[in-house]
């Protein structure tokens, strides 16, 4: 383990308006620093909680395109009350910040980035596994895909999807992980496990809402993450459900995300979408 690197983690709420904390953190999930006024439980639990929900977010890369170049960017969390950022730190580390609303997101980006490049060779801790580009049995190019079954598509997801250039899939979920419906283009094994994925991305999304400095009500609203070949979106559809969405990387993601948050109403209302796919 290198020496403790908080000091240097300063630089980003000094200098970054409305920004409040700053963690580094090792693709294992241990704190290699912090900023002043986390105590060092809250620390422990956003260092797990950002390593665990890293680990599922390579694991459903697939999800936004079967590119060669995978490679996870950066993963940003939304809550009524504040951002949470997360970006690479180096070979198995990463670097989480969080900011209240109005934070100026270019602003803290480039803040972020440019402590990584100071930290250079500070960061040595190599990952205990490789999460590259490896593939899986849940990649779709390891097994044939199949459309939905009758009944398991949801044609309100399917308008979405074919309204906005460069979108691609999108699953309604419970929050029990079992998928209540999906685009026709995806096959039922793959929905099962982007929702089981999701389910632990968004649980370790709620881990980390301590991080943003709000009040013990900060509501999550979504997650989004992004890869050099695509996006993944995770957003809150009320009652208890979810609604998980995949699009490629030139695709236009403000109207992408405004869409699926506009049609989340239609899909959650009426005894149809009251249970799982199954009932």
């Amino acid at each position: 383990m290198t020496a403790d690197l908080s000091w240097m983690l300063e630089d980003i709420v000094r200098n970054v308006p409305k920004a409040r904390h700053a963690v580094l953190l090792s693709a294992d999930g241990l704190p290699r620093g912090a900023t002043e006024d986390l105590s060092a439980k809250d620390v422990r639990t956003i260092s797990a909680a950002m390593a665990g929900m890293q680990s599922l977010s390579r694991a459903i890369a697939h999800f936004a395109g079967d590119a060669v170049d995978r490679r996870w960017s950066q993963t940003i969390i939304e809550f009524s009350h504040g951002w949470i950022f997360l970006i690479g730190a180096g070979q198995g580390a990463y670097l989480a910040a969080a900011a209240a609303p109005e934070v100026d997101m270019q602003q803290i980006s480039f803040r972020m980035h440019r402590l990584v490049a100071r930290l250079g060779d500070n960061l040595t801790s190599p990952p205990r596994v490789d999460a590259g580009r490896a593939k899986t049995a849940d990649d779709p190019r390891s097994r044939p895909a199949s459309a939905g079954a009758p009944g398991f598509v949801l044609p309100e997801l399917d308008q979405v999807v074919a309204e906005v250039a460069g979108a691609r899939h999108a699953v309604l979920l419970g929050g029990d992980g079992l998928p209540r419906g999906a685009t026709s283009g995806l096959s039922r094994d793959l929905a099962d496990t982007i929702s089981a994925a999701m389910t632990g991305i968004h649980a370790y999304s709620r881990a980390t809402s301590p991080f943003t400095g709000g009040p013990g009500d900060t509501r999550w609203r979504q997650t989004v993450i992004e890869f050099e070949h695509g996006w993944i979106f995770l957003i809150a559809a009320g009652d208890g459900t979810f609604l998980a969405a995949a699009a490629e990387r030139d695709a236009d993601i403000e109207e992408f995300s405004t869409r699926l948050h506009g049609v989340v109403p239609r899909l959650t209302q009426g005894p149809a979408r009251a249970g799982s796919a199954d009932a």
